[in-house]
C-alpha cells in the first residue's frame, strides 16, 4: 500500500502537523463512515427522503417528488438526483441512501480546511477540520440521508467565497459564487439565497464596501448563471405541478414555516443555546473562551465575517416560528473559524476538560437512565419502545465510555499532552461514542419497522399503515404502504399499543412496540 506523498514526506513536516494529517482521516471515517451502512433509516426524515427517491424508479418520474403516491413539496430536487444515483449504482441500501450526504460533508469539512489554510496556517486549518468531523451536531447530520449535509456544503462554500471576493475582487470567484448559491437553491430553497445575501450585506458595509455588494449583486453574467443552473427544474415543476407546488414549496414549507410553528416544533427564544453548548462538544470551553475575547477577536476581517455569519443565523432561526436542532448548524463552519482563532493555552486544564468529561459521564449512565425514568414517558408507544432499551446497550458500550472518561480525566493531569491535542483526541473518541449510539438507537427505534417491512416484502403481502408514521416501511417493503382505516381482511402495520382497537387481530410479526396484524 503506497501512502500519499504528503503523508510520508515526514522530514519536511512538523511531527504535530503530520500527526494532525492522519488525525482528519481519522475523524472523517469515525464522524461520517463509521456504522452507516448498518444502521436502519430513521423516520421520519431519512425515511422520507429515502421513499421520494425510491418512488422517482417506480413513476419513471425524475422531476418531481412523491411520498406515498402523494405530491412532497417540502425540499428541491438536487439530494433526490444525487440519491438517486447513488441508488442505480449501488441499489436500494442504507449506504446508498446516505452516500450522497456523507461525500458532502466530507467536501464541507474539505472547504473550511481550505478556507482557513488559506487565511491562518494549516496547523489551524487541520484542526478545525478534526473539530468539524468530530463535533456531535455535524457528524450526526453528516451521515443523515437528508439534504442538510448537502446544503451546508453549498452555503458554507458560497460564504467562503464571498469573503475570498472582499480580498480581491475577481470575477471568477463572483461567477463561482452565483454557482454555489444556484446549487443551494436547488438543494433547500431560498435559505441558499438568504444568508450569503444579508451576511454579506452587513460584512460589506462595516467594512465601507457596500459599493463593492452592490456590484456583486447586480452581477449580470451571475444572475444568468445563476438562472440558468437553477431555474429549469423550477420551471419544469411548476409546468408539471402548477401552482399547488408554489403552494407547498414556497409559501408553506418556507414562509410559513418562519411564521408558525409547523408539525409542533416550537421553541422560546433560548431554544438554541443549549443546541449550541451541546452541539459542540466536546469543545465547548473553546466556544465560551471565543465569547469572552469576541472583542479581541473582532479586530480580524475573518473573524468579524464568521461572528456575522454566526450571529445572522442564529437570531434568524431564534425568531422564526419553526425550530428543529439542525436550523442552527447553518452557522457552525462559523463557530469552527472564531473557535480555531484560539491557542487553547491555559492554566486550569479542568475547564477545558469539563465538558468532554460530562458528556462521556452522560453516555455511560444513558442505560440506567432508561432502567429509571423510561415508565415515566407520557407517551405510550415511545414508553413502550424505550420500556426494555437498556437491553440493547452491549457490556462493550460501557467498557468503552469507561475508557472514554479515564483518558478525558488523564488528560487534565497529563501536562505532557497540550490541552489542544487532548481536546481533539477527545473529539475522535466521542464521535466514535455517538455513531456506537446511533447504531442502537435504530436496533431499538427502526430494527423492528425494517424487520416488519421484510417480513411483509417476503410474504408479498398489502399492507395498510394505521396510526404510523414510517416511510422507511415502505422503503424495505419496496412497495406503496396505504394510510387508511383499516378493514376487514387488511395486513396491519402499526404499534402494539393500538392492538386493543382492532378487531380480532392475527399477530403476523411483533418486534418491540411495532406489529404486523391480519384482521380475521
Amino acid at each position: 500500500m503506497r501512502f500519499p506523498a504528503w503523508a510520508t514526506d515526514a522530514g519536511s513536516v512538523p511531527p504535530d502537523i503530520l500527526a494532525l494529517r492522519f488525525t482528519v482521516l481519522a475523524a472523517l471515517v469515525v464522524g461520517f463512515y463509521m456504522n452507516v451502512h448498518s444502521v436502519p433509516l430513521f423516520d421520519v426524515d431519512e425515511g422520507a427522503f429515502s421513499e421520494a427517491t425510491r418512488e422517482m424508479f417506480t413513476r419513471g418520474d425524475f422531476i418531481s417528488t412523491y411520498l406515498n403516491g402523494v405530491p412532497r413539496y417540502d425540499k428541491p430536487i438536487l439530494i433526490y438526483w444525487l440519491q438517486a444515483a447513488s441508488v442505480a449504482i449501488f441499489g436500494i441500501s442504507e449506504l446508498a441512501f446516505r452516500l450522497p450526504s456523507i461525500m458532502a460533508a466530507t467536501l464541507w469539512v474539505a472547504t473550511i480546511y481550505s478556507f482557513i489554510k488559506r487565511y491562518r496556517d494549516e496547523r489551524a486549518a487541520l484542526t478545525a477540520a478534526i473539530m468539524m468531523a468530530t463535533v456531535p451536531a455535524i457528524c450526526l447530520i453528516g451521515r443523515a440521508a437528508t439534504a442538510d449535509a448537502l446544503l451546508n456544503l453549498l452555503l458554507t462554500l458560497s460564504m467562503c467565497l464571498i469573503f475570498l471576493y472582499y480580498m480581491d475582487s475577481s470575477k471568477r470567484v463572483l461567477k463561482w459564487i452565483y454557482f454555489s448559491m444556484a446549487l443551494g437553491f436547488l438543494a433547500k430553497g431560498p435559505i441558499a439565497i438568504l444568508i450569503p445575501f444579508v451576511v454579506s450585506g452587513i460584512f460589506y458595509g462595516i467594512k465601507g464596501k457596500l459599493g463593492l455588494w452592490r456590484k456583486a449583486v447586480l452581477y449580470v453574467p451571475g444572475l444568468l448563471l445563476f438562472l440558468v443552473v437553477a431555474g429549469p427544474w423550477y420551471v419544469a415543476q411548476y409546468l408539471k405541478e402548477g401552482q399547488p407546488f408554489i403552494e407547498g414549496f414556497f409559501l408553506h414549507h418556507n414562509i410559513d414555516r418562519f411564521q408558525g410553528p409547523m408539525e409542533g416544533h416550537a421553541g422560546s427564544l433560548l431554544y438554541y443555546i443549549p443546541v449550541v453548548l451541546i452541539g459542540v462538544l466536546p469543545y465547548t470551553s473553546v466556544l465560551l473562551q471565543c465569547i469572552v475575547r469576541l472583542k479581541s477577536l473582532l479586530k480580524s476581517d475573518v473573524n468579524l465575517f464568521a461572528a456575522l455569519w454566526f450571529a445572522f443565523v442564529f437570531l434568524f432561526f431564534t425568531f422564526s416560528g419553526t425550530k428543529l436542532p439542525h436550523y442552527i448548524i447553518y452557522g457552525f463552519p462559523a463557530l469552527i473559524i472564531l473557535m480555531t482563532t484560539e491557542s487553547w493555552l491555559v492554566r486550569t486544564r479542568f475547564w477545558w476538560y469539563l465538558p468532554a468529561i460530562a458528556g462521556f459521564i452522560t453516555l455511560l449512565v444513558l442505560p440506567n437512565l432508561f432502567d429509571a425514568y423510561s415508565s415515566q414517558i407520557q407517551d405510550a408507544y415511545a414508553r413502550s419502545a424505550l420500556s426494555h432499551a437498556s437491553g440493547y446497550f452491549p457490556q462493550f458500550y460501557s467498557l468503552w465510555l469507561a475508557l472514554c472518561l479515564a483518558l478525558a480525566i488523564v488528560g487534565v493531569f497529563a501536562k505532557r499532552i497540550s490541552v489542544h491535542h487532548g481536546l481533539l483526541i477527545c473529539g475522535i473518541l466521542m464521535a466514535a461514542s455517538l455513531s456506537g449510539l446511533a447504531a442502537i438507537a435504530g436496533q431499538i427505534l427502526q430494527q423492528p419497522i425494517k424487520d416488519a417491512a421484510l417480513y411483509a416484502k417476503r410474504h408479498n403481502l398489502e399492507v395498510v399503515m394505521w396510526r404510523l408514521t414510517a416511510p422507511s416501511f415502505d422503503v424495505y417493503s419496496e412497495r406503496l404502504v396505504e394510510k387508511r382505516e383499516p378493514q376487514k381482511g387488511d395486513v396491519v402495520v402499526t404499534k402494539s399499543i393500538y392492538l386493543s382497537q382492532l378487531n380480532q387481530p392475527k399477530i403476523l410479526f411483533q418486534e418491540n412496540a411495532i406489529v404486523l396484524v391480519k384482521l380475521e
